[in-house]
């Protein structure tokens, strides 16, 4: 399983809007019990794609800037993040097989 780093509102723009890949952020917060679900199937899709995807998680109660910034007010939020811009949003704690038909774009 791979490790998922962790961005703050600091490191955002370079680590996912400049990233040469494709990002996959997982917001997320420690008292989140779905955020908690889904972090395993996070890491799965991290190390199965490493050299296509980059996934990172941001912690919205350590990072609020960044979390305002993207009108975060469920989570866990699952955003895909290509060429430093916002394309796909995914709501709630879902399957492997749901995220990857969902990010299917960023894995193919």
């Amino acid at each position: 399983m791979a490790d998922l780093k962790s961005v703050t509102d600091a490191s955002f723009d370079q680590d996912v809007l400049q990233a040469d890949k494709p990002v996959i952020v997982d917001f997320w917060a420690e008292w989140c019990g779905p955020c908690r679900m889904v972090s395993p199937v996070l890491e799965e899709l991290a190390s199965e794609n490493e050299d296509k995807i980059e996934v990172v998680k941001v912690n919205v109660d350590e990072n609020p800037a960044i979390a305002a910034k993207f009108g975060i007010t469920s989570i866990p939020a699952i955003y895909g993040f290509k060429g430093g811009e916002h394309v796909i949003s995914s709501i709630g704690a879902k399957p492997k097989q749901a995220l990857e038909s969902e990010f299917s774009d960023f894995l193919a």
